[in-house]
């Protein structure tokens, strides 16, 4: 296996190629997922806030799939918000469904102020299973 190998899920190959970037590389029985966003097929945003976070994990889930693994692989989650405060709730609501049970991976919260016209990103970091 190459030191960086590539890993995208099907679909949604022209948003990776137009920023220049892979949507997961596989390293040893790692996969580092980049961040993921709410993009509908187009690439645009999805307006509604919740739509758009539960898009994201969706993508997310998508490109685990891609790369071997599931949600219940993820040992590291950073997320990055553009409104923290008045986007908690809803990213707790949907993150408690996602991840419903202990032992739960580590999470880190970053507050920017900017996403590319996105409200919320999600990177993970997954141990390939087998």
């Amino acid at each position: 296996m190459a030191f960086r190998d590539a890993v995208f899920p099907a679909g949604r190959h022209a948003l990776y190629a137009l920023h220049t970037y892979s949507a997961a590389i596989r390293s040893g029985d790692l996969l580092f997922v980049s961040g993921q966003v709410g993009s509908r097929s187009d690439g645009s945003p999805e307006p509604d806030f919740e739509a758009q976070v539960r898009l994201a994990f969706a993508n997310l889930e998508a490109t685990l799939k891609a790369g071997g693994c599931s949600l219940d692989d993820i040992v590291d989650v950073t997320t990055f918000h553009t409104d923290p405060e008045r986007q908690f709730e809803t990213i707790m609501q949907v993150k408690g469904e996602v991840f419903p049970v202990p032992p739960y991976p580590n999470w880190t919260a970053i507050g920017v102020n900017w996403l590319a016209g996105f409200d919320f990103e999600i990177k993970v970091i997954a141990r390939i299973p087998g």
